[in-house]
């Protein structure tokens, strides 16, 4: 039995680095890190950061596009096939590979529909529909409006929300519809430097306002920095301030999630994944770092001085991109076209990494089942967008959070645990060290050998220990859940069970299919 068509790859060397940058830059770098940093000890938390960037980001980097790349040689894009061929006597780890599919997919439902409202915040930013609000009850008002949390004098009904949502899905299936190269690697080829260009524009600009109230001198740029940047190194005793640093790692380098591995499997044999990895985070910590920490907080501090930056850094993502950032912008000059750039940059971040999470359940239907791209995409959206709809309708029943939980969290930092084990003590370290140097331009250090067999493993068993303790224990009692919403988030963990095992039972009925082909050849 033949394949219906050839794999595809990569058109160019810099188009997989900006796609795998692409799926790595998003909504997090410009909203989630400013809060994390801000709330967990300002300079201090760059520390922990950095440790996590070094220890287990960047080898994580490493082991996902080798993965990866072995994997599309045997013609699997996806974890479960990319597992078996790494380990083929034992024929359960395919079963752990579900996770790969199973986070994407999950994060899917829920992101897209918050990418949308960047969309319609750039639209409404060029119309000046929130242009006349100037306090953070009235922009709070607008936003939970729009979302179709409460109706008021902002929106009616849930009916504008909709409509962005789906012109943005509709977006999103036209993009992985066309396929690796001229879909996915185009919108990065283009997107990526259009968001750099627009974060560079902001962050001028936010660089240039001094002290916007010259009676208060003290509320300026330097300070607003300094409020983000400054450390309080008792921080560093608090072992939530270390889980928060490794967690944003997880989130803004995409490592855990099983996105990674399918890009990599387009690479040709000998195709550099080493500098070609590191060129990856660098983008992505370059838009963290230097332009997502430079942005919000700043600004925000030079407007509303000391006493209420700290409520305002610590009051959530989305509060401070929907709520805090539009009303600073309207303080300036040309606010209409400042706006729009704020909210234009997040969309073409949110997009970038929206489709990278479609392509592992296209390439499993594609690799697996030898189903044609087009059909594998329509059979996509049609899935997806059913299961977009609880996130959309039942916002305020914390359905959201809970798919975030699971597949943004729970499936990333257990998934990044298993492949690394699975690489460097099932396929074995020599073999994992020569495979990741195949084609390689650029030698790793050593030493690296040895974190990456010793110390990365050992730093995600820690977080995973503390994490679940922590953090994961909670959620899954429902210890902090009202009990008027208990009913939708046991409703919802349900379905995710069934979504799981759906997929599991995908996965061998594919697996079945192979053998009984490969008995028929022989």
């Amino acid at each position: 039995m033949q394949k219906l068509s050839k794999r595809e790859t990569w058109g160019s060397k810099i188009g997989v680095i900006m796609a795998v940058a692409g799926s790595a830059v998003g909504l997090g770098n410009f909203l989630r890190f400013p809060v994390q940093a801000a709330s967990n000890g300002g300079g201090a938390f760059m520390i922990p950061y950095f440790i996590s960037l070094f220890l287990l980001g960047i080898p994580l980097m490493w082991i996902e596009w080798t993965l990866g790349r072995y994997g599309g040689g045997f013609e699997h894009g996806t974890a479960p096939g990319i597992f078996h061929t790494l380990w083929q006597k034992n024929r359960f780890i395919k079963y752990f590979g579900v996770i790969g599919i199973f986070g994407p997919l999950v994060i899917f439902i829920y992101y897209t529909y918050i990418e949308s409202w960047t969309l319609a915040y750039s639209f409404f930013s060029l119309i000046g529909k929130y242009k006349n609000i100037t306090e953070q009850s009235q922009m709070q008002a607008f936003l939970r409006g729009f979302q179709g949390l409460e109706r008021n004098q902002y929106f009616a009904s849930l009916f504008p929300a909709y409509v962005f949502f789906l012109i943005t899905f509709i977006l999103n299936i036209g993009v992985v519809y066309f396929g690796v190269r001229r879909g996915i690697e185009r919108l990065a080829k283009w997107g990526m430097p259009i968001l750099l260009v627009c974060a560079i524009i902001l962050l001028i600009r936010v660089f240039t306002l001094g002290a916007p109230d010259m009676n208060r001198p003290s509320w300026n740029i330097n300070n607003g920095l300094g409020f983000l940047w400054n450390p309080d190194f008792s921080k560093l005793r608090d072992a939530r301030v270390w889980l928060a640093a490794a967690g944003q790692i997880f989130f803004t380098l995409s490592v855990g999630i099983g996105v990674i591995l399918t890009y990599a499997s387009y690479l040709s044999y000998g195709d550099d994944v080493v500098l070609s990895g590191l060129s990856a985070v660098s983008t992505n910590e370059f838009a963290e770092v230097i332009l997502g920490g430079s942005i919000i907080i700043p600004a925000a501090f030079a407007f509303f001085g000391p006493d209420r930056i700290r409520n305002i850094a610590t009051s959530g993502a989305f509060n401070l991109g929907f709520v805090t950032m539009p009303l600073v912008l309207q303080k300036i000059p040309l606010s209409t076209i400042f706006g729009f750039l704020w909210f234009f940059l997040l969309f073409l971040a949110g997009i970038t990494s929206s489709v990278s999470l479609a392509q592992p359940a296209i390439a499993f239907l594609e690799d697996e089942f030898d189903i044609e791209r087009k059909k594998a995409v329509s059979i996509f959206g049609i899935l997806t967008f059913i299961l977009c709809q609880p996130a959309i309708f039942l916002l305020g029943k914390g359905v959201v959070d809970e798919l975030d939980f699971w597949g943004g969290t729970f499936s990333l930092v257990l998934f990044g645990t298993i492949e690394t084990i699975l690489f460097v003590w099932v396929f074995g370290m020599e073999r994992a060290w020569e495979e990741i140097h195949r084609g390689a331009q650029l030698p790793i250090p050593r030493f690296y050998k040895f974190i990456i067999k010793y110390i990365t493993p050992l730093f995600l068993f820690f977080i995973l220990g503390f994490w679940f303790i922590q953090q994961g224990l909670p959620v899954i009692i429902l210890k902090n859940v009202s009990l008027d919403i208990r009913p939708y988030i046991m409703v919802t963990r349900i379905s995710l069970i069934v979504l799981f095992l759906v997929l599991a039972i995908l996965v061998k009925i594919a697996w079945r299919k192979k053998r009984f082909v490969e008995e028929r050849l022989r």
